[in-house]
């Protein structure tokens, strides 16, 4: 069955009825048996109100600040604005993207959809190509069952159009389709050459199933990326579009989609986009940055275009995971009680940023986390730094992508401590 915007809020209204138990880590287990709603309206504190360690926070504050900052970028650019879902997979981070202002939102397969589509998001990109016979059937079901639903995703190959219109015949709507124009030779999915992306297009112009609407790719697998080569690739995208347009192959759609923009360099696209001409009909220029919902203290914090254009703005890490001391064997190391179990690690190590002891809170200088095991993080200090077990120690995180997967129910955290929402994800 499809799911509809009633539906989706009252599965939304239902998180707050989901009882707190065994499968939540880091919550107080007095609080077993709650529901969400319960215990967000106590209000408690962090790190007085019974939550052991490890244990995620996120900042209230820093969350809208990151929400507000990239709703005001999208509207200045004259951007539409798909964020990547599969970064937090959180249906009321979800909400509260549309409500900022997002078109809808983008995932990467067709469970992240299905999660989407349960909680009543009724504008998904699917920046992928589906071959899956059976996720095709639920597509088209959806399709069918509700008429305000819109989904786009990828094809790469005419293989892959043969195989969506195989899974689709019968279907009472079209999938709408992007061609995927490729980074570059070596980079991940996509097309090639535009001669190829032509041949794609010729194919699914030969189906019934699918309707071709617009351009796509991901900036963010240029080879050897700089802003030469990213505005480059971002130029043939465009380039792309306006020769489709100008063979007619968008004849029957209400707009052309053009669509880029990882987290890394959405000024690119911003400056580019800006540049496309006039069509034969609207252009939605779809910007799909994810990260910046949380940010981090690693990876984007480094790479974000915002310090390229600092007056812009800039966005703010809204991470922090707590730990606990639980071994100091000698001066110079320490073991916390948090591990590859609980932080992001594929990109950059954990950033050791405050120790919190005696209900006070100190920069934690001299403090680096040099390793993870399973469950715990191995820490160097340097001479003379005081921490003893039984500290807590808050820590900066990379990568979002891989942190919100780790935890299933998130406090959201205001400045004092105080918890005053729990966010659900889904992976």
């Amino acid at each position: 069955m499809a799911a509809d915007s009633g539906t989706g809020a009252e599965r939304l209204a239902a998180l707050a009825d989901e009882r707190v138990d065994h499968r939540f880590k880091g919550l107080p287990p007095d609080a077993d048996g709650l529901t969400v709603g319960e215990l967000a309206a106590q209000r408690r504190n962090l790190f007085s109100g019974g939550f052991t360690t490890p244990v995620l926070a996120l900042s209230a504050e820093r969350l809208d600040h990151n929400l507000r900052l990239m709703e005001t970028y999208s509207v200045r650019h004259g951007l539409s604005f798909a964020p990547h879902g599969k970064t937090s997979m959180a249906p009321r981070l979800f909400q509260r993207q549309i409500e900022h202002g997002a078109w809808g939102i983008t995932l990467a397969v067709p469970h992240q959809v299905r999660v989407a589509r349960a909680f009543g998001v009724q504008r998904v990109f699917l920046a992928n190509e589906v071959v899956d016979a059976a996720a095709l059937e639920w597509v088209s079901a959806q399709l069918a069952g509700d008429p305000g639903f819109r989904f786009v995703c990828y094809v790469d190959s005419v293989r892959g159009v043969e195989l969506m219109d195989s899974a689709l015949r019968g279907s009472r709507r079209p999938v709408d389709v992007v061609v995927e124009l490729a980074a570059g030779e070596g980079a991940r999915t996509g097309v090639r050459t535009e001669e190829e992306c032509s041949a794609v297009a010729d194919a699914v112009a030969g189906v019934d199933t699918l309707r071709l609407v617009g351009v796509a790719g991901y900036e963010g697998e240029v080879p050897d990326a700089d802003s030469e080569r990213v505005r480059g690739w971002l130029r043939r995208l465009v380039s792309l579009a306006v020769d489709f347009d100008k063979d007619g192959r968008f004849d029957g759609v209400e707009e052309i989609v053009v669509s880029a923009g990882g987290s890394a360099w959405f000024d690119a696209v911003a400056d580019v986009f800006a540049g496309i001409p006039e069509l034969s009909l609207p252009v939605l220029k779809l910007l799909r940055s994810g990260a910046y919902v949380s940010h981090d203290d690693g990876h984007y914090r480094k790479i974000t275009p915002f310090n390229r254009v600092p007056e812009e703005g800039s966005l703010q890490p809204a991470f922090r995971l707590w730990a606990q001391v639980v071994s100091r064997p000698s001066v110079e190391q320490a073991f916390v009680n948090a591990g590859k179990r609980d932080a992001a690690y594929d990109l950059d190590l954990p950033e050791a940023q405050v120790v919190r002891a005696d209900g006070g809170e100190r920069p934690a200088d001299g403090i680096t986390v040099t390793g993870l095991s399973d469950q715990h993080a191995w820490i160097r200090t340097d001479e003379g730094v005081e921490l003893q077990v039984g500290d807590w120690v808050g820590m900066g995180l990379s990568h979002p992508c891989t942190s919100f997967d780790k935890w299933e129910l998130i406090p959201v955290v205001e400045q004092d401590g105080t918890v005053v929402d729990y966010i659900r994800t889904y992976f």
